[in-house]
C-alpha cells in the first residue's frame, strides 16, 4: 500500500496521524487507497489558512477567478475517463455513470468560470434628491462544505465552483466513505492557480471534522448535502453558534412518479426504471414511489418487470453492467431492512430484492419492485436510498396528485402523460422544487437551480446563476453627490 493521501491545508499536502481505507464496493478485496483522517487541529489550521487568504482572494478581479476555474474545467474534462473510473471504483456506480459525472463536474466549473464575468449590480435612483444608490454583491467569507458519498465529484464541484467564482474561501469535508474523487478534484483546482489557503481539504469523520467545522467561529456559512437527521443538526448548530452562520441544506427525498392511463407505456417504464434503479437507486432524486392509475397499472407492472429482467447487476467497471453494487455493507443492510418492512406491511415483492453473488465479493442487490402498497406504508414514507421502489395504485389524476404530494419531502416529482392539461396542472400543483414530465425524476441540468421544498431542502438553491444567493451577500451603498 502506498502512503496515505494527505489533506490540503494552506496550499500544502499535510499528513495526519490516522488514515482509513477506501474500499471498492464491487470488490471488497480491492483497496482504492488510504486517505488521511483529519483531526480538530487539522480543521482549525485549514480555517485559519482560509481566513488568511480571504482578504486578497475576495478582491481579485473576475478575470483572475475566471482563469483559475476555466483551467480546472479543462483538466477535469481532459481527464474525465480517468476520474470517472476512480469514481466508479470507490462509489460503485457504473463506469458510464462515473465518466458522465466527472464530465458534469468539468461543465460546472466551465459554467461558473463564466459566472465570474457575469456578476453585476444595480444603480438605482434614490427617493432623495442628489443621492445615488448602488446595490452590489460581495463574497460571504469562509464557506464550510460537507458533501455526501453518492455523487463524490459532482456535488463537491457544484459547491466549490460557485464559492470560488464569487470570491469566497473554502474548507471542504467530503464523505468519509468516498474521499478519492474529492481529493482528485481538489488537487486539480489547487494546481489551476489558486493562492495558498483559498481551498482546503480536510478528510475525516463527520463527528470530528464536520462537527468542528460547524462550531468554528471563523466559518461564515455551511453548505451541507446529506440525510435529513444530520441536516437538522447542521441547521441547529449554525443558528446556535456565535456568530450565526448562513446555512444551505440539501437532504432527502421520497420522489413520486405518476403514471396516468394515457401515458406512453414504453416512456413511462423507462422513466420509472431509470429513475428508481439506476445509480443503484442511490440518488436523492430517485423515483422510489411509482403512483400508477388503475387502467394502466397491470400493464405497467408487467412491462416494468420485463425491463428489470434485462438489467445486469455486476462490477461497476465491467462492460455491460447496468447497475453496480450498493455502496457498502451498512447501506446494503438498510436496503434489506426496508425490503423486509415492506413485506411485513403487506406489500407484494413483484420482482427482485435478492442478494447476488458475482465473480468478486461485493454488495450486490437485485432491484426490488413492490406492488399492492399504499402511501401510508413505511416503504412509501421513508427514504430507503437503494434500488427499492413500490407501486401505489390510484383511481384517477386527482388521487394521483394528492398521493404524490402526501409526503414530508419535496425534492423532485414526475408525471408520465400525453395530456397537456394534466401535465400543465401537475407542473403548477406538484409540491416539489423540480418537476419532470415524461422524464425520470433523477437527472438534472447543471446550469439551472437544484433544490426542493418541505423536508428536502432549506436555504437558497444550488447550481446555476441562483447559486449566487448563497455564496454572496448584498450590500446597499448611498452616496451624496
Amino acid at each position: 500500500m502506498n502512503a496515505p493521501f494527505k489533506n490540503l491545508i494552506a496550499g500544502e499536502w499535510a499528513a495526519s496521524q490516522n488514515a482509513s481505507r477506501n474500499i471498492n464496493p464491487s470488490n471488497t478485496n480491492d483497496v482504492v487507497g488510504e486517505y488521511a483522517q483529519g483531526s480538530v487541529e487539522d480543521l482549525n489550521n485549514a480555517v485559519a489558512a482560509a481566513k488568511a487568504a480571504f482578504p486578497a482572494w475576495s478582491r481579485t478581479t473576475p478575470q483572475e477567478r475566471y482563469e483559475v476555474l476555466k483551467k480546472a474545467s479543462d483538466e477535469i474534462l481532459a481527464r474525465k475517463d480517468e476520474l470517472g473510473r476512480l469514481l466508479s471504483r470507490e462509489e460503485g456506480k457504473t463506469l458510464a455513470e462515473g465518466i458522465g459525472e466527472a464530465g458534469r463536474a468539468g461543465q460546472i466549473f466551465a459554467f461558473f468560470a463564466g459566472e465570474c464575468l457575469r456578476l453585476g449590480g444595480e444603480s438605482i435612483p434614490s427617493v432623495r434628491p442628489g443621492v445615488g444608490v448602488e446595490v452590489t454583491r460581495e463574497p460571504v467569507g469562509i464557506i464550510g462544505m460537507i458533501t455526501p458519498w453518492n455523487f463524490p465529484i459532482a456535488i463537491p464541484a457544484w459547491k466549490i465552483a460557485p464559492a470560488l467564482a464569487y470570491g469566497n474561501c473554502v474548507v471542504i469535508k467530503p464523505a468519509d466513505l468516498v474521499p478519492g474523487s474529492a481529493w482528485a478534484l481538489v488537487d486539480i483546482i489547487q494546481r489551476a492557480g489558486l493562492p495558498k489557503g483559498v481551498l482546503n481539504l480536510v478528510m475525516g469523520r463527520g463527528s470530528v471534522v464536520g462537527q468542528a467545522l460547524l462550531e468554528h467561529k471563523d466559518v461564515h456559512a455551511i453548505s451541507f448535502t446529506g440525510s435529513v437527521s444530520t441536516g437538522r443538526k447542521v441547521a441547529t448548530a449554525c443558528i446556535a453558534g456565535n456568530p450565526m452562520k448562513k446555512v444551505q441544506l440539501e437532504m432527502g427525498g421520497k420522489n413520486p412518479l405518476v403514471v396516468l392511463d394515457d401515458a406512453d407505456l414504453k416512456t413511462a417504464v423507462e422513466a420509472a426504471v431509470q429513475g428508481a434503479f439506476f445509480s443503484t437507486g442511490q440518488r436523492c432524486t430517485a423515483s422510489s414511489r411509482l403512483i400508477v392509475q388503475a387502467g394502466i397499472h397491470d400493464r405497467f407492472v408487467e412491462a416494468a418487470i420485463e425491463r428489470l429482467k434485462g438489467v445486469t447487476v455486476d462490477d461497476a467497471l465491467k462492460a455491460g453492467t447496468t447497475i453496480g453494487p450498493v455502496v457498502d455493507q451498512s447501506q446494503l443492510d438498510q436496503n434489506l431492512k426496508y425490503i423486509q418492512i415492506a413485506r411485513d406491511e403487506g406489500g407484494k415483492l413483484a420482482w427482485g430484492g435478492e442478494l447476488l453473488n458475482r465473480e468478486t465479493p461485493g454488495f450486490y442487490l437485485q432491484p426490488a419492485l413492490f406492488t399492492e402498497t399504499t402511501n401510508a406504508m413505511r416503504i412509501s414514507r421513508e427514504e430507503v436510498f437503494g434500488p427499492v421502489a413500490n407501486v401505489v395504485r390510484v383511481k384517477d389524476y386527482e388521487e394521483a396528485l394528492a398521493v404524490a404530494n402526501d409526503t414530508e419531502f419535496g425534492l423532485s416529482s414526475g408525471i408520465c402523460t400525453t395530456s397537456l392539461k394534466h401535465a400543465t396542472h401537475f407542473k403548477r400543483n406538484a409540491e416539489a422544487g423540480m418537476v419532470m414530465v415524461n422524464l425520470a425524476t433523477a437527472g438534472v441540468d447543471y446550469h439551472v437551480p437544484f433544490g426542493g421544498r418541505k423536508g428536502s431542502s432549506y436555504g437558497p438553491r444550488e447550481q446555476g446563476a441562483y447559486a449566487r444567493e448563497f455564496y454572496t451577500t448584498v450590500k446597499t451603498s448611498y452616496t451624496l453627490a
